[in-house]
């Protein structure tokens, strides 16, 4: 298929990159054009304009920090609801709120367009291995367009229903869980670490047992070996995160007392300067609250 993809961020091109390598032919934007050169090297089509990005296949992938980009992208002048012709799709793959996933649905039904919102479930070095998933939300015929993209992306595509912003729900209902999964490690490695044990060890007893599972893996490795520099998911994204699912549940008045625990844990390291660490960041938090750092 011949898509655009706009937004290459550490995940935007390692998608990217799996899409060319799967054969597809992929025309990216970037606000700033030397991030897309390593794409050029490996055979995209390097376009001047969010229109020529829309304007070029089937479909259009946007992979952006936040509502206010994704809402911006797609309102300006020459963006997305102005360059994407009719029945195209614009496939929203950034963790984003409802609000404005319900709203760009609206906008896109206005013009003949199609929303498909298709966040994904891991960070970038997962992209690039294939393995993570991907949460697609919109009418069921655009999903089936989709469904060789998708493919090239994961190793699994999860259908959330017809409304993209449900697709948007599942999400950050995930990251609500691995966000508090993440904040309950930080709490277990201060205890057993006041009581003189060795980091080591308790993560060879939990991901040995109840616990093997590649996020406990993943994030307790990265907590053992105080990596938090090397980001994945940043702590000032995963704060973005907390705020959005707290609002989700607030429209919904569905109560989510954990996560105010998860979102003051990184606003706690933001407000540090440790907003660009990886968000495990959190458990450092909690260590400091315990004394140990």
């Amino acid at each position: 298929m011949k898509v655009g993809f706009i937004g290459l961020g550490r995940m935007g091109t390692a998608m990217a990159q799996r899409l060319l390598q799967a054969g597809h032919e992929v025309a990216v934007f970037n606000r700033t054009p030397a991030k897309a050169k390593p794409l050029a090297d490996a055979g995209a089509k390097v376009v001047p304009s969010i229109s020529e990005a829309a304007a070029f296949g089937e479909a259009v992938f946007t992979m952006l920090t936040d509502d206010a980009a994704v809402d911006d992208v797609a309102r300006q002048k020459g963006g997305l609801l102005d360059a994407l012709p009719k029945g195209g799709i614009h496939i929203c793959s950034g963790t984003h709120g409802v609000g404005v996933i319900r709203a760009l649905t609206a906008a896109h039904q206005e013009r003949g367009q199609i929303l498909v919102a298709a966040p994904i479930l891991g960070r970038p070095e997962q992209v690039l291995a294939g393995v993570v998933g991907v949460v697609a939300g919109g009418p069921a015929e655009a999903i089936q367009r989709c469904t060789p993209l998708f493919a090239a992306i994961g190793r699994r595509t999860f259908e959330a229903g017809a409304e993209p912003a449900a697709a948007t729900s599942l999400k950050l209902a995930n990251n609500f869980v691995l966000g508090c999964a993440i904040e309950a490690m930080g709490e277990g490695f201060a205890l057993i670490r006041k009581y003189g044990v060795a980091p080591e060890v308790f993560y060879d007893v939990m991901t040995d047992g109840l616990f093997a599972a590649p996020a406990y893996k993943v994030y307790g490795k990265i907590i053992v070996e105080e990596s938090y520099d090397k980001a994945g998911q940043t702590a000032i994204n995963g704060l973005k995160d907390a705020k959005l699912a707290l609002a989700a549940g607030g429209t919904m008045n569905v109560p989510l007392p954990s996560g105010q625990v998860w979102h003051d844990r990184l606003a706690a390291a933001v407000a540090r300067g440790e907003g660009e660490k990886d968000w495990a960041v959190m458990a450092l938090e909690q260590a400091r609250e315990s004394g140990l750092a």
